[in-house]
């Protein structure tokens, strides 16, 4: 499993334990950045996990700012992608069994990383449930899709 990471300075102390965390296990993880807590502006980070995952070339993503809103916003404008901004493990987990969720979303100032971690791997145990589920992604796919012509 490859998963990107990516956060602005305000996140960069959640994504850092979050990566530490995943590299002690079997996935491989591609830091998008940043690198410090010196000011950057979180489009570009959640752009370039978004595209990773949208390309295929990272399975998932994890995102982390302030609230997390920011980075929630600018991914989801990323075909394909859908973003989920979460804040504890039973959210976590739902937007993987019903919304099919291909990036995992934080906000540094209201998650601890111990909460972080145990809603990190919720939502990787946790497989897209289908069923009705499926039908309404399709709604959102294909709005998608009709949207971007």
């Amino acid at each position: 499993m490859r998963i990107a990471l990516g956060s602005d300075h305000a996140g960069f102390d959640l994504k850092e334990r979050i990566r530490q965390h995943l590299e002690t296990g079997a996935i491989e993880v591609k830091d998008f950045g940043t690198t410090g807590r010196e000011s950057v502006d979180y489009p570009d980070f959640a752009f370039a996990v978004a595209e990773a995952v949208a390309s295929g070339k990272c399975d998932y993503g994890i995102m982390v700012c302030s609230t997390g809103i920011g980075m929630s916003i600018a991914a989801n404008k990323v075909k394909g992608i859908r973003a989920a901004l979460v804040y504890n493990v039973d959210v976590a987990a739902q937007s993987r069994a019903h919304l099919d969720s291909n990036i995992l979303v934080f906000g540094q100032k209201y998650m601890t990383p111990e909460e972080a971690i145990a809603a990190v791997a919720s939502w990787l145990a946790t497989p897209f449930e289908g069923g009705r589920h499926e039908r309404r992604l399709q709604k959102i796919v294909a709005y998608e899709a009709k949207a971007a012509r």
